[in-house]
């Protein structure tokens, strides 16, 4: 949520923005409800004003008339009465303007919350412009001296790759026939080593951001209530992209979501808290499971691991005050462990910066990591994949969009409270990570290398096939 004082100081500043996102949203009417509603406040509470002030005064002065009625002749007593019954008839009017005003003030309420949630964070004046994936922009590639990238797979290693597919299936990794049997489409079954190769990459990476980058873990909930989705920052944009418990229905008093990242109820932990500053940065990280309907993505990657229903991810967020350098130093930070994972598992790879038509409604700032995966990307006359990147790694920079949402702040050194920043990484998301392992570290008979940094993960086996 923005800063709705913000936006009446700088209108321009969020209409420039949700065009520059393409997101449609009419902030003039936002701006037409703020006046109105601020004017129903504005006159409610000089109606409670007044209503205090009469209620103190009113008593006495009935009991001033009511004696006076005893000595007056009885030709000037219909006056008095008449000023008695207006003395009694102002409280009544005053608490009937004051239920009128509260129905108006409950009418106008929800219609301007609804166009503030759907206002996006604008973002930042280094945003690159662009509409689209297409438009964002290369900032730097790595690759092990033992795989370019810019070379064919066959002159990095001497003879024509298998996809990942026909890998898992050549050494029973995945189960793909049954998983859609059970689930649909997109769905999987990860069996022997395809199932310990996703463990053991998922333990790495906990292991690495948790014992060797100090982020406490946390096992949290991937079942939450809308507030939270709507806190984070999720609803109401991508509503349709979560899967939806309709608890109410069956006499619950609220419905559930199932949390498509760890992110939602990393942030949502601390909601409606009042945080101290030397409490902060927070560096939490989570394994958790995910869930994606992957709405509007129908055809698109619908074979193989990329693009599925349920995965596995660790991810990473901090919760740090509300500065802006700051907020920039823990999104390179952040960035860095993820480019020493990869690293570490030598994986090609390459970082993003997303243009602003990319960002999403949230972000003010996103970086993409995309890791090579020698199956994507245009097919030769012999059938033979180029290879292409693929998008692994995702980190945004939020200021204090979420936190204002969450309404999560802290007490600064001057004890004011202020909302807080919040950043958030993936460092690892499997099993799709395990499409560039397999396809990378495969042997020309088939056989798959593991990659050292994941060894003690497998019991120290160092091959598959």
């Amino acid at each position: 949520m923005i800063d709705l004082k913000d936006l009446r100081d700088n209108p321009d500043k969020y209409k420039d923005g949700a065009r520059a996102k393409g997101v449609a949203v009419d902030i003039d009417r936002l701006l037409e409800l703020d006046t109105q509603h601020r004017a129903l406040l504005a006159e409610q509470e000089s109606q409670r004003a007044t209503q205090k002030k009469l209620s103190k005064e009113i008593g006495p002065q009935i009991g001033t008339l009511r004696k006076q009625l005893k000595t007056v002749p009885e030709t000037h007593s219909s006056e008095i009465e008449s000023q008695i019954r207006e003395l009694e008839e102002k409280p009544l009017q005053l608490k009937n303007r004051i239920a009128e005003l509260d129905e108006q003030i409950a009418a106008i309420k929800p219609k301007l919350e609804t166009i503030l949630l759907a206002i996006p964070q604008p973002p930042d004046p280094d945003v690159p412009p662009g509409t689209s994936e297409a438009d964002n922009v290369q900032l730097r590639t790595w690759h092990p001296n033992w795989f370019n990238p810019s070379k064919s797979f066959v002159d990095n290693k001497g003879f024509a790759p298998r996809t990942h597919m026909q890998l898992a299936e050549m050494h029973n990794l995945v189960d793909f026939e049954r998983g859609v049997k059970m689930s649909g489409s997109r769905s999987y079954i990860l069996t022997g080593d395809g199932a310990r190769l996703h463990q053991a990459i998922l333990r790495l990476a906990f292991d690495f951001i948790t014992t060797e980058h100090g982020f406490v873990g946390c096992t949290v909930p991937v079942i939450v209530r809308e507030e939270m989705m709507v806190g984070t920052g999720f609803f109401p944009a991508g509503h349709d992209q979560a899967y939806h418990i309709e608890e109410s229905k069956r006499g619950s008093g609220h419905d559930l979501f199932l949390t498509g990242t760890g992110e939602v109820s990393l942030m949502a932990m601390h909601a409606d808290e009042i945080l101290s500053a030397d409490q902060l940065p927070l560096q939490y990280a989570t394994v958790s499971t995910c869930f994606r309907r992957e709405a509007g993505a129908a055809g698109k990657d619908t074979a193989g691991l990329y693009r599925i229903h349920q995965f596995d991810k660790v991810e990473q967020v901090v919760i740090c005050k509300a500065d802006e350098t700051e907020s920039r130093q823990w999104h390179q930070k952040m960035i860095g462990i993820v480019e020493a994972l990869l690293q570490k598992l030598e994986f090609p790879y390459r970082l993003l910066q997303c243009c602003t038509g990319d960002l999403g409604p949230k972000n003010a700032d996103m970086i993409d990591i995309e890791s090579w995966m020698p199956s994507r990307g245009d097919v030769d006359a012999d059938g033979n994949p180029a290879g292409a990147w693929g998008e692994t790694h995702s980190a945004s920079r939020l200021y204090d969009y979420q936190c204002r949402r969450l309404n999560l702040r802290y007490r600064n050194d001057q004890g004011k409270t202020v909302f807080c920043h919040s950043l958030n990484n993936t460092v690892l998301a499997s099993p799709r990570v395990l499409i560039p392992l397999l396809e990378l570290y495969q042997n020309e008979d088939g056989s798959i290398t593991i990659p050292k940094a994941l060894q003690p993960y497998m019991n120290n086996q160092q091959r598959i096939g």
